[in-house]
């Protein structure tokens, strides 16, 4: 992640926070947490701490990070459990999570480096293991309000994806934005899952 997008979301993290907190994600929570085969979670960019906070309100066990380190502060305060301060680069788990949250955050990193994270989070991963990730929907890779985004359609994704070793879409489907006056923005939403080697 550029260091602009971090600076943008350490010095905006009070009025993200309000406009993230109470989005309704019950529907993609759901459909994450049905497809699990264990306990154990991710949350890969938790930003407000609003899906770490559901998540271990149902019984998971949550690890949660963020490279924000306002937002770590304010989620860690939120959700009653350490958020960690790290980069997505800096994920060394291996055969470790049953599920991996990354909603609406690895969608800040450029295409050179999000091949590398989407490797790491696999290698992080139990067999069988699933990822939830999303993305704005288009073809679209810069700077757009202050923060670096990659977008993607699904066609772009699927190439993209294919020479990342025992990781395949299991499901995908297309959304638009929870968040009042967004309704005509639009999401791909991905559930990833690790093939067995």
């Amino acid at each position: 992640m550029t260091n602009k997008t971090l600076d943008y979301y350490n010095k905006n993290s009070e009025a993200f926070i309000q406009g993230t907190i109470s989005a309704d994600l019950k529907d993609l929570q759901n459909k994450f947490l049905n497809e699990l085969n264990g306990n154990k979670i991710l949350d890969f960019g938790c930003g407000s701490g609003r899906d770490t906070k559901c998540f271990i309100e149902a019984g998971y066990d949550v690890d949660a990070i963020d490279g924000s380190i306002e937002l770590c502060k304010s989620a860690s305060a939120y959700t009653g459990t350490q958020v960690k301060h790290m980069l997505f680069q800096d994920l060394d788990k291996e055969n470790y999570y049953d599920g991996i949250w990354a909603c609406s955050s690895i969608l800040h990193l450029p295409k050179s480096e999000l091949k590398d994270v989407l490797s790491k989070m696999n290698r992080a991963l139990k067999d069988d293991g699933i990822i939830y990730t999303s993305f704005k929907y288009g073809d679209f890779e810069g700077e757009r309000n202050g923060r670096f985004f990659t977008d993607f359609t699904l066609d772009i994704f699927k190439s993209f994806i294919k020479d990342v070793d025992n990781l395949m879409i299991k499901e995908y489907w297309i959304t638009t934005d929870v968040r009042p006056e967004r309704e005509e923005e639009k999401w791909l939403n991905l559930l990833l899952q690790k093939m067995l080697s």
